[in-house]
């Protein structure tokens, strides 16, 4: 069912490209490539798992709560993650040029029914 959920983001978002949910362990639970899609998403995920990591861990030394979503835009990608459990995470690739706001909302509707499945 998580590739169910995935591909629903990932295809009804303009530019969508892959998603993959992870924990922050950098082991990928579920993929999501679409055909054309041109990324490695379980890497692009087990490297920024890391990073997810270090900024949680910043968060809350600095007491400004828990992390929730961040967004890196590259060249020619962009990632959207957004955390799921304390553990687990989805990340949404996106062209530069794709529809980063409805990518969002689409992650934050699909949340509560990932984290059901966890």
């Amino acid at each position: 069912m998580f590739a169910d959920i995935l591909k629903k983001v990932v295809d009804n978002v303009d530019g969508g490209i892959a998603a993959v949910i992870m924990g922050l362990d950098g082991i990928p639970v579920e993929t999501y490539v679409r055909q054309d899609g041109r990324v490695d998403v379980t890497t692009v995920g087990m490297e920024f798992s890391f990073i997810l990591t270090q900024i949680r861990k910043a968060a809350e030394s600095l007491q400004v709560g828990g992390l929730e979503e961040l967004t890196v835009r590259a060249n020619r990608l962009v990632l959207v993650c957004r955390m799921l459990t304390p553990q687990y995470f989805v990340g949404v690739a996106i062209a530069p040029e794709g529809n980063f706001g409805k990518c969002r909302y689409l992650m934050r509707l699909a949340s509560p029914n990932l984290v059901a499945q966890l």
